[in-house]
């Protein structure tokens, strides 16, 4: 079989966050073409775009004007995630900085409905909390008005249907937020989701009448349900039950009550497309002929005819679909690189399950190579981030690249991912924590009775909170692996919690437990206080802007564990943060961990 190198997998490219512009033709996206995400825009389906902006840096949204040619889009510096704002003329002639402040974060809540303002989220004032502005279009800079201060992590869902009323997320935790309604001209804020416990709301949409809000939440069940949450009365109403999966997300249109809702199978999306014929029914249209795989960020045109939305799948790379909505006719408007490599050579997941110590039973994807001899195969066990994320069946570069190299590749979704219930995502709770790594032993252990497995190839990898996964695991099981591969993880968490984003601590502490109450705790759980255990080779990467995860995390756990005699690789990236956006860096990250596990796997 044809082998290629990590930069021809690496150049597979991706079109997404798609939406159209006021005319309801003209389409814009994300595409990385260049090696990082820029704006781009289609007149016609699977015709050549044209690129709109030319920056080093990578794009993370854009959003079109509902009356004129324009867009805004935002985009931070190196990674730092202090992410700015910028008004796009809809052929890329001109580009305005609206916000112009690189020492604050800018979350973006949506134009109002003739594009005459603009509304964010910032801690200009604080570093620590988000403070709700509103903008005129043509303002700029200190012209934006605060219109509410806030006293934490807050974001917004949208404007109301009159204009007059913003909803506001406040978010305690990943699986904990509230709902308020803010009057803008008075300042007044409503609480509309008083409640007790974790309770999530989220995916939040203005109803017809600007009475309700539509969306999706947990509350008094284990999984995700879409509901009507009345304004009036604070009551909800179940419009679609989540069964034994997640609803995760719903798009209505306030002016057609047409609407669009995803459910969570085992990873794998299954799209709802429908009207609501009243406040709680909806009648369903045909289903959306899509490939089978993971599907969102729905936007639809303006008279709600057709939506947007991106489509991937394990052996198909990223890209736009456009839908009809009332036939379920769908199209793909982007046809983004495969990078030249056969379609044909990418290999799609098995769903397996293994039992655990306690014998609850773990979910995860696992790939084998075509070519893989009994008892000869090595394995990469990627581990995801979050930790309340999960591995879904979408395209990966990284993975492909292995597969077709020989390895296998499995992914848990250990107990606290996301996509499985209430229940399940809270079994990794402070001190709950290496119960979920006990999970990645249980994962490795399943590798041992598959007949192409050799045990003693055996690598864990992982990103972020993955990557605190991969230390935990090298140093609670050390004779479990061949090699570890750290990107952008968490060493000590209690540097990692004194260390990160202001605006993150409290997030996160909600998660992981505090510094106040359970430093001793994290301590023991720290990978940097059990180096001793370590034997495995172990490769650390990292960015050297990173506001999540500070690059002291990477720089201690390389130190501590070369003291200790292992072999260990550092590399450092001076202009990324969380992650590696820009295309020659990640050719030089995983080339460099291509060659790391040929040298020691």
């Amino acid at each position: 079989m044809t082998t290629y190198d990590f930069e021809r997998y690496l150049n597979v490219r991706s079109a997404h966050t798609a939406s159209f512009g006021p005319d309801g033709e003209r389409l814009s996206f994300l595409l990385n073409t260049t090696g990082v995400p820029q704006v781009w825009r289609l007149d016609e389906p699977e015709t050549w775009p044209e690129q709109l902006t030319f920056y080093d840096e990578p794009i993370s949204f854009a959003s079109w004007s509902p009356e004129r040619d324009e867009l805004i889009f935002g985009m931070d510096d190196g990674g730092n995630e202090r992410e700015q704002l910028f008004r796009l003329g809809g052929t890329g002639e001109t580009i305005t900085p609206l916000t112009d402040m690189p020492e604050a974060k800018h979350r973006w809540g949506g134009w109002n409905s003739d594009g005459s303002q603009f509304a964010f989220t910032s801690n200009r004032r604080e570093n620590a909390v988000f403070d709700v502005y509103v903008q005129d279009r043509d303002a700029v800079g200190e012209d934006a008005e605060l219109v509410y201060e806030g006293d934490g992590w807050l974001s917004l869902a949208g404007w109301s249907p009159d204009d007059d009323r913003l909803v506001v997320v406040e978010a305690h935790s990943s699986f904990d937020q509230d709902l308020h309604v803010l009057d803008i001209e008075s300042g007044e804020l409503e609480h509309v989701t008083p409640h007790e416990g974790h309770v999530r709301y989220r995916s939040s949409n203005w109803g017809p009448n600007g009475d309700a809000l539509y969306l999706v939440t947990d509350e008094g069940s284990d999984t995700m349900y879409l509901a009507r949450l009345d304004l009036g009365s604070a009551e909800l109403e179940v419009v679609e039950e989540g069964g034994d999966w997640n609803v995760d997300g719903v798009a209505l249109d306030e002016d057609s009550g047409r609407l669009v809702y995803s459910r969570n199978e085992d990873g794998y999306t299954e799209l709802t497309v429908g009207r609501l014929t009243d406040e709680t029914t909806i009648r369903e249209f045909p289903t959306p002929n899509l490939p089978r795989g993971v599907a969102g960020g729905v936007s639809f045109d303006p008279d709600a005819a057709r939506f947007t939305l991106t489509v991937t799948e394990s052996t198909d790379n990223t890209n736009v679909y456009v839908v009809e909505t009332e036939t379920g006719e769908a199209e793909r408007w982007t046809e983004a690189s495969a990078g030249g490599i056969p379609p044909e050579t990418f290999v799609p997941p098995k769903l397996v399950r293994f039992e655990s110590f306690d014998g609850r039973t773990i979910p995860a994807f696992f790939s084998v190579p075509e070519a893989a001899e009994v008892g000869d195969t090595p394995v990469i066990v990627d581990i995801h981030g979050g930790p309340e994320s999960q591995r879904r069946p979408s395209f990966s570069p990284t993975k492909q690249y292995f597969l077709n190299r020989g390895y296998a590749y499995l992914e848990p979704n250990v107990r606290g991912s996301s996509g499985y219930g209430k229940e399940y995502t809270h079994l990794d709770d402070v001190e709950k924590r290496m119960d979920s790594v006990a999970d990645i032993k249980a994962g490795v252990e399943w590798l041992h009775d598959q007949r192409v497995v050799d045990p003693d190839r055996i690598v864990a990898m992982g990103g972020s909170y993955g990557g605190f996964m991969v230390l935990a695991a090298l140093t609670e099981y050390p004779d479990l692996w061949a090699a570890g591969v750290d990107i952008v993880g968490i060493a000590n968490f209690v540097t990692f919690l004194e260390n990160t984003g202001d605006w993150r601590r409290e997030l996160r502490e909600a998660e992981y437990g505090s510094l106040a109450d359970d430093r001793e705790f994290l301590e023991s759980i720290s990978p940097i206080n059990n180096i001793r255990n370590i034997e495995a080779p172990l490769l650390v990467l990292h960015g050297a802007n990173d506001p999540r995860v500070p690059v002291g995390e990477a720089e201690q756990i390389a130190e501590e564990a070369k003291e200790q005699g292992i072999p260990v690789e550092k590399l450092i990236f001076p202009d990324e943060g969380h992650g590696f956006s820009k295309l020659d860096n990640r050719i030089e990250a995983y080339t460099k961990t291509a060659e790391f596990l040929e040298k020691y796997v």
